[in-house]
């Protein structure tokens, strides 16, 4: 089970449940507490727009201006507002390297918002102290320089879960693929090998070949929607496409090892 201790959250479900493998087996869904409703105008603006483009544009112009991202990054447009205290400019840097300060925010975020904590961060939080020292070093630095950050990555995630329902209405779950060189980074059930703890967040590939690229053993997993917070596809062209790649909530997952 994901170490949750007695953390609070803002999730509508409390973590040791968002985190258990039957949360996996029959998801429900979820929300921010307060997210949706502080920003009803946001929703307001998207319910009338058919075309996915033009929903995920106005999405990102609406916190351009909502975070004065244009101002604070000196940035000639809304497309390019991508700087400083963007939540872009941390999705990239997750993309470049999920174990640098952009990941330390990330993940802490993760653990404010639904109590999940993280269990790497270039090694094992749980026992390799430099791991842990690290991740001190780059959760401060980040929280430095994350002025509305967190609030940006609360309608990030409450417009992926939005933008799912109309993309797929009533689909519970999302075939995912994930590749890795190192399966000690998870906690795996020794008694259950296809029982694994993902870190509290988790790059995947939608793509099975693209997964092959990123390790030598391939995990297949079917993630609950509710769990994506980010993928590729969900905002305009040209912004964070990646390799169709889905951010994606931990916890103890069901996964089946692909062979090659």
């Amino acid at each position: 089970m994901t170490s949750t201790g007695h953390l609070s959250s803002r999730c509508s479900l409390p973590p040791w449940a968002l985190a258990s493998q039957d949360y996996q087996e029959d998801p429900c869904p979820l929300e921010i507490v307060g997210a949706r409703e502080s920003e009803a105008r946001l929703f307001q603006l998207l319910e009338r727009l058919e075309d996915t483009a033009s929903r995920g544009a106005t999405f990102h112009e609406y916190l351009v201006a909502r975070f004065r991202l244009e101002q604070l990054s000196g940035a000639p447009s809304p497309a390019t507002a991508t700087l400083q205290h963007s939540y872009l400019r941390f999705l990239r840097g997750w993309g470049a390297d999920s174990n640098a300060y952009s990941g330390a925010v990330l993940k802490n975020w993760v653990e404010s918002r639904f109590g999940l904590r993280p269990t790497y961060h270039a090694g094992i939080l749980a026992s390799n102290e430099e791991a842990q020292a690290k991740y001190l070093r780059d959760r401060m630095r980040g929280e430095a320089e994350t002025m509305g950050l967190y609030q940006q990555l609360d309608l990030l995630y409450t417009y992926c879960q939005y933008e799912l329902q109309r993309r797929f209405p009533g689909e519970r779950w999302r075939t995912l693929y994930r590749g890795t060189h190192d399966p000690e980074e998870y906690a795996v059930d020794r008694a259950q090998p296809h029982l694994v703890t993902l870190n509290n967040l988790s790059s995947f590939t939608s793509d099975r070949e693209i997964a092959w690229e990123f390790g030598s053993l391939v995990w297949k997993v079917r993630i609950p929607v509710p769990k994506i917070v980010f993928f590729s596809g969900l905002l305009p062209r040209n912004i964070l496409e990646g390799e169709k790649e889905y951010l994606v909530l931990g916890g103890r997952y069901t996964v089946e090892a692909l062979k090659w």
